[in-house]
């Protein structure tokens, strides 16, 4: 009895870290994407994984002329974030939307990923869903 509450227990606590772990593929919160979040050396990274307008779509919106003609599928748009208590900071997110580049902080709320790209004082603040 005392092994079987003992792996109950165990199964519960590994439960709970895989809850807190930003790790993994999200998808971002217009449905228009999917991102996978994963630890390269010591920073935190994100890259486009999936589209809804296909694998072809291009970074039509780049602000360099020269990556207009590149496929967004694989670009990174999440890149060198660290870890501070609760929040990965310090890194960029690149908005194919509108090809602008941002700094970035993202957090765990529940289930969800929270992805704030600000300029000085103004932010926005999305809601990711796990995939």
């Amino acid at each position: 009895m005392k092994k079987i509450l003992f792996s109950m227990v165990l199964m519960l606590i590994a439960a709970n870290g895989f809850a807190q772990d930003i790790f993994g593929t999200w998808l971002t919160e217009a449905g228009d994407a999917k991102v996978e979040i994963y630890q390269s050396g010591n920073v935190v990274n994100g890259k486009i994984v999936w589209l809804a307008k296909g694998p072809e779509t291009k970074d039509t919106h780049n602000s360099d002329e020269k990556l207009r003609s590149r496929k967004l599928m694989g670009v990174h748009i999440l890149s060198g974030l660290t870890k501070k208590k609760d929040k990965w900071e310090g890194g960029r997110i690149y908005n194919p939307k509108n090809g602008k580049n941002y700094k970035c902080s993202i957090w765990l709320d529940g289930n969800n990923l929270k992805v704030r790209g600000y300029i000085g004082f103004l932010y926005e603040t999305q809601t990711w869903k796990r995939k």
